[in-house]
């Protein structure tokens, strides 16, 4: 078994917890509190402000043959989440250039931050979100929620170009080849944050 494929195995119980979790369980319902939505979509705009700082930090680090695979995924999440962050803003009334981090929010952007200043760590510490979004998108989108604003959502995460991109990484993760037993820990510590950032702060 290569060592993303590892990885993965150890976070599909986090991914089912994170389908418990109130948040997500609201979404795919589809009548999650517009509120809680706004928060969460505030705090996921600051995250992936600094997820693009990952993955430029990588990309400084990375082999040739991979440097345009982060300059890619740094551009995607810029471009194309950022994008369906500001588009839904207007239908949750959320504002984004005014939103603060919160709690959760520092915390998981340091964890990454930190943990990628080493190649093969950050790969590791970053998979949670790449493969967790996918393996949620994918998940929900099997009874997706009528109403429109969240089903956009789950479409995007359950996306097969989303899916490629995840897979790129656990390419990367097996290439790199970091300490197996370091790489689980921080994967396991990523998979934690991904459950502690539904708790949104309102």
């Amino acid at each position: 078994m290569s060592l993303a494929a590892r990885l993965e195995e150890l976070g599909r119980p986090l991914v089912e917890e994170q389908l418990c979790h109130p948040t997500v369980a609201g979404i795919a319902r589809g009548d999650l509190d517009a509120a809680v939505f706004r928060s969460w979509l505030e705090q996921d705009y600051l995250f992936l402000l600094d997820y693009v700082r990952v993955f430029s930090r990588l990309a400084w680090q990375a082999p040739s043959a991979h440097l345009g695979d982060l300059v890619d995924l740094a551009h995607a999440t810029f471009h194309d989440e950022l994008a369906l962050h500001r588009s839904l803003s207007g239908a949750f009334g959320a504002d984004l250039d005014g939103a603060r981090p919160g709690p959760a929010c520092v915390a998981y952007t340091t964890f990454l931050l930190d943990a990628a200043a080493d190649y093969g760590d950050g790969l590791a510490a970053l998979y949670p979100c790449m493969w967790g979004y996918s393996r949620l998108g994918a998940l929900l989108a099997a009874n997706p929620p009528a109403e429109p604003r969240f089903r956009r959502w789950v479409d995007t995460y359950a996306d097969p170009e989303f899916a490629a991109l995840a897979r790129r990484i656990g390419q990367m993760i097996d290439e790199a080849a970091p300490d197996p037993v370091r790489a689980e820990r921080l994967f396991l510590d990523g998979m934690r944050h991904e459950l502690a950032f539904w708790d949104v702060p309102t």
